[in-house]
């Protein structure tokens, strides 16, 4: 097991003498600018990189890139990432889902390729860095959608770079694992590829990780993240089982993966 990702500085540890503001604004309103700040160097960075780089080379570029961003924001944050088993280097990646802390934690271990939903492509700056990173985005509302999402999803694997893929179809409070959504496993059926399964778990000091860190009913994305700026460490576990060629067909290899996260995780 391993470590990292130690929380920034001393703004959030003592009040500063004289001062009257908490130190735990203090904290929160650096972490506000900061995100904010570095986000929008990360964007203009990334655009102007992009265009100096071959076709074939972007998707990795933009991995690398993200992977470098999510690491700084896992320090700005607090997001202390201990690791069971080594998340896999190709293939596929099923993890279950809590929040959109999920793709901040992954992508600090290793560059990697997500499969969200459509409704993501729209969130202020989560949405603008998603678009920049080379996210596949899915309308799981149209068929003729998903078809082309696996599509992708078969490309993305095709580079050697691994692919996050989320099957819940949303987050939930943690409390179980959903039922796992087969479609967009069709592309591992398609390839033969390796397939892992993944964990991704939260603790707080002081607070509850279900309606504070977990994102999902009906919280508001602004809200919920400000709540975050005042949280002096969150603690996130992520296991990883190997990597293995699946036998079946797409639907008995989903409740198979599904098995398999929940044995993880509690």
């Amino acid at each position: 097991m391993n470590a990292s990702s130690a929380p920034v500085a001393s703004i959030g540890d003592a009040e500063r003498p004289g001062s009257t503001i908490p130190a735990e604004t203090l904290l929160a309103a650096w972490r506000a600018f900061a995100v904010v700040f570095f986000s929008a160097c990360a964007l203009a960075e990334i655009m102007a990189v992009i265009l100096f780089v071959g076709r074939e080379h972007r998707l990795a570029t933009r991995t690398e890139w993200l992977h470098r961003w999510c690491r700084f924001a896992c320090r700005v944050l607090g997001i202390r990432v201990a690791t069971h088993g080594a998340m896999p280097r190709s293939g596929l990646l099923v993890c279950n889902h809590l929040s959109y802390l999920d793709i901040i934690v992954l992508s600090s271990i290793r560059p990697c390729i997500f499969v969200a939903k459509r409704d993501v492509a729209g969130w202020p700056l989560f949405g603008w860095l998603a678009h920049a990173a080379g996210t596949i985005f899915v309308d799981r509302q149209r068929p003729l959608a998903t078809a082309f999402a696996v599509n992708r999803i078969h490309a993305a694997i095709a580079t050697g770079l691994p692919v996050v893929l989320f099957p819940e179809g949303t987050s939930s409070d943690g409390s179980t694992v959903l039922p796992f959504k087969s479609s967009l496993l069709e592309s591992a059926v398609q390839l033969r590829c390796p397939v892992a399964a993944g964990t991704v778990g939260y603790a707080l000091d002081h607070g509850s990780v279900a309606d504070e860190v977990c994102y999902w009913r009906d919280m508001t994305l602004v809200p919920h993240l400000l709540n975050l700026f005042f949280k002096r460490d969150i603690h996130s576990k992520c296991s990883f089982s190997y990597p293995k060629i699946r036998v079946g067909n797409r639907k008995e290899i989903a409740r198979a993966l599904r098995d398999e996260v929940v044995s993880m995780q509690f």
